[in-house]
């Protein structure tokens, strides 16, 4: 497509749409210096690349013009349990519904798995109330936590 296909009717060039597609193995180094910057200002945990090409078969990357603008991973522990890991969208695509596909693109795979609970482990309450995750499952289950170790 040239620029001239691609232009609005007021003549500007319109942003090309973002595509969500499962991740390859060639997108983890990609990924990895993408995730970077959210390590760098605590929103995730770090990653590293071993990690990160363990979750390509399960992940999704969100991109526009070839450029990664977001990523998810679903980790499969059992048949009972995955979780939604590294979700992070680029801060000036966010509030576009990219987030929410990731999502959607995880516990899609998550079916298709038959995986019978998706868990979320976020800062970001609310995102995930409103893509119908919850704080109890039925017959009024909750997870708890203790954390072994100290965090930066």
């Amino acid at each position: 497509m040239t620029h001239s296909d691609n232009k609005t009717s007021s003549g500007e060039i319109a942003e090309a749409p973002v595509l969500v597609r499962p991740a390859i193995d060639e997108d983890a180094d990609d990924v990895l210096e993408f995730l970077q910057k959210f390590v760098d200002a605590q929103r995730i945990l770090p990653r590293t690349l071993d990690e990160l090409e363990m979750l390509m078969p399960t992940g999704y990357v969100a991109e526009q013009n070839g450029q990664i603008v977001g990523f998810a991973a679903l980790e499969v522990y059992s048949r009972k349990l995955g979780e939604i890991r590294s979700l992070c969208v680029e801060p000036t695509f966010q509030g576009q519904g990219i987030g929410k596909r990731l999502t959607q693109a995880c516990v899609e795979l998550a079916t298709s798995r038959n995986v019978f609970e998706v868990m979320v482990i976020t800062s970001s309450e609310d995102f995930f109330r409103n893509c119908g995750f919850d704080f109890t499952l039925p017959g009024e289950k909750k997870a708890l936590f203790l954390q072994t170790r100290e965090t930066h």
